[in-house]
């Protein structure tokens, strides 16, 4: 049989599929570890990790193992019924985070979709905010997914152009303001929606002491501090969450990406009891959420995370790419900042240049913002994979001249 070319697959999709991605013309047919290959054999660093979904790496052995095992037996009962995966999945995922319960969903929206509807519950029944005048505080240069609901609290205008009209409650005040946030709480805020910090934005990160100061300003004024961890969690900025880095435990933590290791998409809202128990039955749901698959899947991937300790090792890891990235005499670049594995480079110059740069070099790495370049591999990258990264990125930058 013909083998099917790349650029037939690109025609293919492109004659098939919604444009709604402008994805890198790299056709994936394999991967392992960190390593992408292609349709013709040629293999690619990953420092795009699915946004931060391999977190584990591609295609982990243990976590395929348990995938596997669970398809032969049952992978979906509905919520009509339980499972025997759920309930081990749910406490194995809270004592890990440090909650009481959880509640399971798929996608990162819907977990940060659970979230909304439980800060205004609370707003409601528990804070006394009147009838449909709950409030939330979100972010400038947010993105918490692209559901009706998420782009009403964007501030990204290529999200919510010709969407509108836009789901209200949400008030937006710049990213890392102190004096804007508590400007914003009034009595009908229930809660704050916070990356503590922005991959999609642009690898923006507060400034020391941001999110401990709105985690005492929510205190002070009953208000609800909720994180979206989404891309931030299970390891990938050097601690198991980003807010750790400071501190603070959210009244509800958002999880995803990750908790699925590459394999199966699941994700969680987690809350402390006198706070989920607000839900009720039918109050929310999903088919999918808590399928024994996807429990399954969940539970290796958050064994591979502990046993291999993967936040230590991004911290590790990304400590030393940051210190590459920043002796590179460019002019070219502006600035590197992030934590952990979840790395931005701003530069003077279109960030997809440099992108294209790279992969023709055999480096898959992604535009996050027209001029910010996003490096996140799976945090199980070594020391040769990381000076390969670097001395590929110095040719990179060298090829665009000045």
């Amino acid at each position: 049989m013909l083998r099917t070319t790349a650029a037939e697959l690109i025609a293919l999709e492109e004659r098939y599929g919604a444009h709604n991605y402008h994805p890198l013309d790299l056709v994936v047919e394999r991967a392992k570890g960190v390593w992408l290959y292609d349709v013709d054999g040629k293999r690619y660093l990953d420092c795009i990790s699915a946004y931060s979904a391999v977190n584990q790496g591609h295609c982990h052995p243990k976590i395929h193992a348990a995938l596997v095992e669970q398809a032969q037996k049952v992978t979906l009962t509905s919520r009509a019924m339980r499972n025997d995966r759920m309930p081990e999945f749910l406490k194995t995922l809270t004592e890990l985070c440090g909650y009481d319960m959880a509640l399971p969903m798929n996608t990162g929206v819907e977990a940060v979709e659970t979230a909304i509807k439980l800060a205004r519950r609370y707003g409601y029944r528990v804070k006394g905010v009147a009838r449909n005048r709950a409030e939330i505080v979100v972010f400038s240069e947010n993105f918490h997914g692209r559901t009706t609901a998420a782009i009403s609290c964007s501030s990204t205008e290529d999200y919510r152009k010709d969407f509108g009209p836009f789901t209200p409650g949400f008030i937006c005040v710049p990213y890392g303001n102190y004096d804007a946030l508590a400007a914003a709480i009034n009595e009908n805020t229930c809660a704050i929606l916070i990356e503590p910090i922005q991959g999609e934005g642009g690898v923006n990160v507060p400034r020391d002491g941001f999110l401990k100061r709105a985690w005492g300003l929510c205190r002070e004024h009953r208000v609800l501090f909720m994180a979206d961890e989404i891309q931030t969690g299970f390891g990938r900025t050097g601690n198991l969450f980003a807010c750790d880095h400071e501190g603070v435990k959210p009244d509800v933590l958002i999880v995803g990406k990750a908790l699925g290791g590459g394999f199966y998409p699941v994700s969680a809202a987690l809350a402390n009891r006198d706070l989920m128990t607000l839900f009720g039955p039918g109050d929310h749901g999903s088919t999918f959420g808590g399928n024994p698959l996807g429990c399954a899947v969940a539970m290796a991937a958050l064994e591979v995370i502990v046993e291999e300790n993967l936040p230590s090792r991004a911290r590790y890891a990304g400590a030393k790419i940051m210190q590459g990235l920043r002796a590179i005499p460019s002019p070219l670049i502006k600035e590197v900042r992030g934590r952990g594995l979840l790395i931005g480079i701003e530069l003077t110059v279109p960030a997809r240049r440099l992108s294209e740069a790279l992969l023709s070099r055999g480096i898959a790495a992604k535009d996050t913002q027209p001029k910010v370049l996003r490096i996140a591999p799976p945090l199980i990258i070594e020391d040769a994979e990381i000076d390969l990264l670097l001395a590929t990125f110095r040719e990179a930058v060298a090829s665009l001249g000045t």
